[in-house]
């Protein structure tokens, strides 16, 4: 199909392009940004005036809920949620059940989510066998089957030879290794350790749950060579560990959820499990020095952190009840809101929703790593257009996702997302 979108301002962060200008799309690629080809007679012409034409946005942090959790999200549900917040790529966590640590489960995966043809799905391998931090999977296979990285999602390694093994493996491979860093029994509580957790009762989890964690990823770094990205960062400790290892040149990138980024442990309300998360949130001094190491481009990329969760498992005691929230269509509203607040730029926001986290995925992109997160000439249309000057209400029934749990429900917030194009066909368009 050809297609002309007209009259948009077209920001594109890998190369710095913002401008007004016209985008034409044929064979499911980007023909021309500014004037169209002679001879080009579009099938379709979307107008995006007042509107923002960027990439797809890539979001590093998504739990589809398949296989094993489908009451809580369904592939057809959460890819829907992805494309209606402008989403085009995406990759997912190991922790299903069975667990991503089979090539026929990762290649199941991928070909039910290519069926539906949305957003562009890549799985994250598991590092150990059943996520048990004891028995390495074999990543070469799992590599070969699809899988972009490979990680532990959120179940630290208590062994740390098994670690220093994997960074190895991994290292002569040149695979990237994901981890989120927590200490396996300092971070067994529910709540951010502080004054309201105390307050409230719940067990805490301390800031030192995360930096001790990280002084051990950074040693086997430096040790390995090994290329580790870092998930969900929480505390402002945390950062300035992540600077001096930049400092010295370790390969190291890093992420912040939403959540973390906007909210603090005040937000638990009178024991809301909506803002049961993990990592969970914490104090003022942390999310301010998140929104400021994002900004500066010391943590490299910003994601959803999307976990839908059933009804059932968040109506219970606050401790009892499921981590977890929804998060893909919340993503750009959110990165929007940010950027408003923090005096970032519409380029730089953007990034870090699109060519960052590409980056972040670099190589294992294969033929893609040229058009995911971008918007140029030759490449895959992978495209996110939407109205900045448009607010919505955050609630239930603006939510494709089967999860509707968001402690940012009742939230006015900024960027309507008015179409998706994923490999040129239209895969969203607000009603």
């Amino acid at each position: 199909m050809k297609i002309l979108i007209r009259g948009g301002r077209v920001v594109d962060p890998a190369s710095g392009r913002d401008q007004k200008a016209d985008v034409a799309i044929a064979a499911g690629r980007v023909l021309a940004i500014g004037a169209a080809p002679d001879g080009f007679v579009p099938s379709r012409e979307i107008d995006a005036r007042g509107c923002v034409v960027a990439p797809g946005l890539v979001d590093l942090a998504v739990r589809l809920r398949e296989p094993g959790h489908e009451h809580e999200g369904m592939l057809e549900s959460e890819m829907a949620a992805a494309v209606a917040g402008g989403v085009t790529a995406l990759a997912c966590p190991p922790d299903t059940d069975p667990v991503l640590d089979e090539p026929g489960l990762v290649e199941m995966l991928r070909m039910r989510a290519e069926k539906l043809h949305q957003s562009r799905v890549f799985p994250v391998g598991a590092l150990t066998r059943a996520l048990q931090g004891e028995v390495l999977t074999e990543m070469v296979e799992l590599s070969e089957s699809g899988c972009v990285a490979f990680g532990q999602a959120d179940v630290p390694i208590a062994n740390t030879q098994v670690l220093l093994r994997a960074l190895q493996y991994a290292s002569s491979f040149g695979y990237g290794v994901w981890l989120r860093p927590q200490e396996l029994y300092l971070g067994r509580g529910v709540a951010a350790s502080g004054p309201l957790a105390t307050r409230m009762g719940l067990a805490g989890i301390p800031v030192a749950a995360e930096t001790i964690a990280l002084h051990v990823v950074f040693e086997l770094v430096r040790a390995t060579g090994a290329r580790v990205h870092l998930c969900r960062l929480s505390s402002a400790a945390g950062i300035e560990l992540l600077r001096k290892a930049k400092s010295e040149g370790l390969p190291v990138t890093a992420d912040v959820g939403i959540h973390s980024l906007h909210l603090t442990d005040t937000d638990l309300g009178y024991y809301d499990t909506r803002a049961r998360l993990s990592p969970p949130l914490r104090q003022s001094r942390d999310r301010d020095a998140l929104r400021a190491a994002l900004a500066e481009g010391l943590i490299d990329v910003l994601v959803s952190d999307h976990t839908p969760v059933d009804a059932d498992a968040k109506t219970l005691p606050f401790a009892e009840a499921e981590p977890g929230a929804t998060g893909l269509e919340l993503l750009l509203s959110l990165t929007l809101k940010w950027a408003a607040e923090q005096g970032v730029d519409m380029t730089a926001a953007l990034a870090r929703v699109t060519s960052e986290p590409a980056r972040v995925l670099g190589p294992a992109l294969g033929t893609l790593q040229a058009s995911v997160g971008r918007l140029a000439v030759g490449g895959v249309a992978d495209l996110c257009l939407f109205d900045p000057g448009r607010h919505w209400t955050v609630g239930p029934a603006s939510l494709r996702s089967q999860g509707k749990h968001t402690p940012f429900e009742g939230l006015e917030l900024p960027g309507v997302v008015r179409c998706t194009l994923v490999g040129g066909h239209v895969a969203y368009e607000a009603p």
